[in-house]
């Protein structure tokens, strides 16, 4: 019986992925995903799924997400699903296809918010000024 386990990153977000035989099952957080209540999580989770096609009904998936906010948890989960997809079933023809949909369900993004500068509001607004 082959596990795999992969991660996946996006912000402060961390995923992992256990990818095994099985019916078809997948579970994010220890929750069945049908039972997620954000519809955003659920589309973005299923995306290398559909892409993925028929094989996936014989593979069982397992998502446990760590910090950030909910669309970073979601953007972490389907990079280590792709992942653990393509090592599970050893098929570089998947992850081409993968790669050409969007190039970050497979590539981690390690983009981070700008921390907040003195002298205005956020990372980049200053507060005006006046010479008159």
């Amino acid at each position: 019986m082959k596990t795999i386990v992969e991660n996946g990153k996006r912000k402060t977000a961390v995923a992992k992925a256990t990818v095994k035989e099985g019916k078809g099952i997948i579970r994010f957080n220890s929750m069945l995903l049908e039972a997620v209540q954000n519809p955003f999580i659920r589309a973005k989770i299923r995306e290398p799924l559909k892409l993925a096609g028929d094989r996936i009904n014989g593979i069982d998936i397992y998502i446990k997400v760590n910090g950030g906010g909910y669309m970073g948890q979601a953007e972490a989960a389907r990079t280590a699903v792709a992942r653990g997809i393509v090592n599970y079933f050893e098929d570089e023809e998947l992850k081409q296809r993968f790669l050409e949909y969007d190039r970050a369900l497979f590539i981690d993004d390690m983009r981070q918010k700008e921390p907040k500068h003195y002298g205005g509001q956020g990372a980049r607004a200053k507060r005006q000024k006046s010479y008159r």
